[in-house]
């Protein structure tokens, strides 16, 4: 009866929640742009007031970066479960500008969404996270103790949070850990991602002289270095679809038959494929689905090329410097030193004596998986059902969330993954949203997990 109190809370409360989360979405915390600062260090305070408001032990903890908000509400029963709620509070940049229907900053229902920067990802689903906590506290006390780690540089790449998990190790224990920075499939199919893949991310030069060259004097003769990278990238790749740097798929953890059963249950066609990525077609790896593909499977992608003259009009020169920068997405058990290991081999047994190469490593991270069978994973289960009318289904998700690696190595705990964001939300993007059906139905799933996971 406590927990539908709660739920009826919530549900007679969501045009505040709406208000809160729009006050929120107006601070420009883009931690990309040293201009924003402040602005980030805004949003921090914003939440810290709202968590101490209701009742928890709060504050910021220094850092070199953006300021953690750090907050517990510890149950008097020292055997009840602790959960750490993982989320981010600061956004990418909104530019261009010109492209977006209404600004950025300034929130704006449509419909069914809610349109700001941030909206999905991620201040919507932490408003949902506070909204299930103070709907609890309101008609109870909470059935779990609650700890919170709200950071605020993770769309640089969190370059100071791993220092911290260690540094504030004992601060941050846990028995579970609940991060809302995923996906679901749709509003009427929730979902917990299990897996997430890692990163491995180069810049690959190559040179073939001192300096470009008239094409016409020495064409034919001179090597062409945008031929050779091209030439490089194109073998990367069998006609298969596999990725042929050596030994790349020795440490590949391979799909298990009751992972494929249940991964078969997210009902992506290739057509409905297609149409959200506004694409012509499909490639990949054969014998593997495309939710195989893009969440269970490594890759190796050309993200960015430069070579040449790409000026306006024509200039017939012989380019003797090429540039590509390459990410690899990982699989567990890859590790991103190793990946580099294997380009750099590729390199070795096929490049021509005569071209200079450089690997230049500018990120990684390692995959993240979880148990699918613990007791908080059951406990999420039971929450998303009661909530969304349906069995979740589980998924592997194709991007990379390193927070997930770190918190599981220093602090030891495995995340459940339970967002609320959907794929067309437009994350990073003009126009991003909010499905606000959703987000209601969020917080009832989280108030519901809070009950699940006291049992």
């Amino acid at each position: 009866m406590t927990m539908e109190k709660a739920i009826a809370f919530a549900q007679n409360n969501r045009d505040r929640f709406l208000r809160d989360l729009q006050e929120l979405l107006q601070i420009p915390s883009v931690s990309t742009f040293s201009e924003y600062t402040a602005e980030t260090q805004r949003a921090a305070e914003w939440l810290l007031y709202r968590l101490l408001k209701l009742g928890f032990e709060a504050r910021l903890l220094p850092m070199d970066g953006p300021q953690i908000v750090y907050a517990a509400r510890m149950h008097p029963d020292p055997k009840t479960p602790v959960v750490l709620l993982y989320g981010h509070y600061d956004v990418q940049p909104a530019e261009p500008l010109e492209e977006w229907v209404t600004p950025p900053y300034s929130p704006t229902v449509r419909g069914e969404n809610l349109y700001a920067r941030g909206a999905s990802d991620m201040k919507g689903p932490l408003m949902a996270y506070l909204a299930a906590l103070e709907s609890i506290l309101a008609t109870d006390s909470l059935p779990v103790s609650v700890k919170v780690l709200f950071e605020g540089e993770e769309e640089v790449g969190s370059p100071h949070l791993a220092d911290a998990l260690k540094k504030h190790r004992q601060l941050l224990s846990c028995d579970a850990v609940l991060n809302c920075d995923t996906l679901i499939l749709s509003p009427e199919l929730p979902t917990i991602v299990y897996g997430l893949r890692g990163l491995a991310y180069f810049e690959l030069r190559v040179e073939t002289a001192e300096h470009d060259l008239h094409s016409g004097l020495f064409g034919g003769a001179i090597p062409n270095a945008g031929q050779v990278l091209a030439e490089l990238i194109a073998g990367m790749h069998d006609p298969q679809g596999r990725v042929t740097l050596p030994h790349f798929y020795d440490d590949v953890l391979p799909i298990e038959p009751d992972e494929r059963a249940e991964l078969a249950r997210v009902p992506w066609t290739e057509k409905d494929f297609i149409a959200q990525a506004t694409a012509l077609g499909v490639i990949g790896e054969e014998g593997y689905t495309i939710v195989e593909r893009i969440g269970a499977r490594p890759t190796l992608e050309v993200n960015g090329l430069l070579c040449g003259f790409t000026g306006e009009g024509s200039k017939t020169v012989l380019p003797a410097r090429a540039m590509a920068k390459l990410s690899m997405r990982l699989v567990p058990d890859q590790k991103p030193e190793r990946v580099k290991e294997q380009l750099e081999e590729y390199l070795r047994q096929r490049a021509p004596a005569w071209v200079k190469w450089d690997v230049i490593d500018l990120a990684g991270s390692p995959a993240g998986i979880v148990r699918r069978d613990t007791p908080a994973m059951q406990a999420a289960i039971r929450a998303l059902e009661a909530a969304f009318g349906v069995r979740p289904v589980f998924a592997r998700e194709g991007g990379s969330v390193p927070v997930v690696s770190w918190i599981q190595d220093i602090l030891g705990r495995e995340s459940i993954m339970m967002g609320i964001s959907l794929p067309d939300d437009n994350l990073h993007a003009p126009n991003e949203k909010l499905h606000l059906p959703t987000l209601w139905r969020g917080v009832e799933a989280y108030i519901r997990f809070f009950y699940e996971l006291a049992k």
